[in-house]
């Protein structure tokens, strides 16, 4: 651990050491990792979400239960979030939780807001009611925008207005997030921000509905992957990118409150790629005659074919710049999943792959 501390250029491993940290979300995919991270860092881990979405799910297979304090609640229910956050009096607060999945939410529209609306609500009102936290993150996503499917990346200030209920739930949780920082926190120690980022890839997504766990399940099984956008072109990072860019959100403007703001969150320009050139990718790196079939759906839910960012601000505000790209991504995807599907050990694996991306 001496190493990873010493080797991180804009985050300070040794300032999350013993901090109360109370993350939203924390049984997911990015929450499973994330929670990592931070129990590596010495921090107080208190997570509060739903079970596991998926079976299998990456917080169970990495014992992470019994290796924080983990309250299994929905985030809808104010009343049993707020003993769960009273009982803590966290110092950091990371907003995670959320209903993400884009067809999901057309099939299921009204728990999407609820989760993705009413959560933050009920967070914020966490925060509001309590003097204890000094640093908010809320965890958005890259589809906030009003997407004109131009060729450049929007920014901070472009209109917000999402598509689909999912994405639309989610400009509505940034807008939430604004209107409480500036009705309730202006005059208060309480710095907030939110962080959009894109679409992320790791060892251990099990959702369905994502490229690289259909990709996963299809090796797994021995049968071609099927891709249904082939042509859509998404951002593609590695989970671990987006992570250490919320943590060094949340560590900077806790020591300096005059960095609270609005944060893209994403890949360079070269690593926006199709869904078929992603998929190429996993195929190349796991070997073994992996291909795929174009099963392009004729009357699909509508989903964006063209998103990008353009993550100026965050380069400029911290310093930050992407460590791992879409190749180096895939790879470790790919060493993950190995891993995984031959038994092996998946706490190591992760603490190698962290001290890998730190290193």
């Amino acid at each position: 651990m001496e190493s990873v501390v010493r080797v991180m250029q804009y985050i300070d491993f040794g300032f999350f050491k013993g901090k109360r940290i109370f993350i939203t979300g924390h049984t997911g995919f990015k929450g499973a990792w994330l929670c990592r991270i931070l129990l590596l860092a010495g921090a107080e881990v208190t997570g509060y979400s739903l079970e596991p979405p998926t079976c299998p799910n990456l917080f169970s297979l990495a014992g992470l239960e019994k290796r924080m304090n983990s309250v299994i609640g929905d985030v809808r229910n104010l009343t049993a979030m707020k003993i769960a956050f009273d009982t803590v009096q966290p110092e950091i607060v990371l907003h995670l939780a959320a209903q993400p999945i884009v067809r999901e939410s057309y099939r299921a529209p009204a728990y999407t807001y609820e989760t993705n609306v009413m959560g933050t609500v009920n967070i914020l009102e966490c925060i509001r009611q309590s003097c204890c936290v000094k640093s908010f993150l809320n965890v958005t996503t890259d589809k906030v925008y009003q997407n004109n499917e131009w060729v450049w990346g929007y920014r901070e200030n472009e209109p917000l207005d999402g598509y689909d209920p999912y994405s639309n739930s989610k400009s509505c949780s940034e807008l939430v997030t604004h209107s409480y920082q500036s009705s309730f926190f202006s005059d208060r120690e309480v710095a907030i921000s939110t962080a959009r980022a894109g679409n992320v890839i790791g060892g251990g997504d099990f959702a369905n509905d994502r490229i690289i766990p259909d990709c996963v399940r299809a090796v797994a099984a021995g049968i071609p992957i099927i891709v249904r956008n082939p042509h859509s072109t998404r951002p593609y990072q590695h989970v671990l990118e987006p992570l250490f860019a919320y943590l060094m959100i949340a560590q900077r403007q806790y020591e300096n409150p005059f960095l609270a703001g609005w944060y893209n969150v994403g890949p360079d320009e070269f690593d926006c790629m199709t869904t078929g050139e992603l998929v190429d990718m996993f195929c190349k790196s796991w070997g073994y005659g992996a291909g795929w079939i174009n099963n392009s759906e004729v009357n699909a839910p509508h989903e964006a074919n063209f998103l990008k960012l353009d993550c100026a601000k965050l380069k400029t505000a911290f310093g930050w710049k992407p460590r791992w790209h879409a190749g180096e991504a895939v790879e470790k995807t790919v060493e993950w999943t190995k891993c995984w599907l031959s038994g092996g050990d998946i706490s190591a694996e992760m603490d190698r792959e962290i001290r890998a991306y730190v290193c």
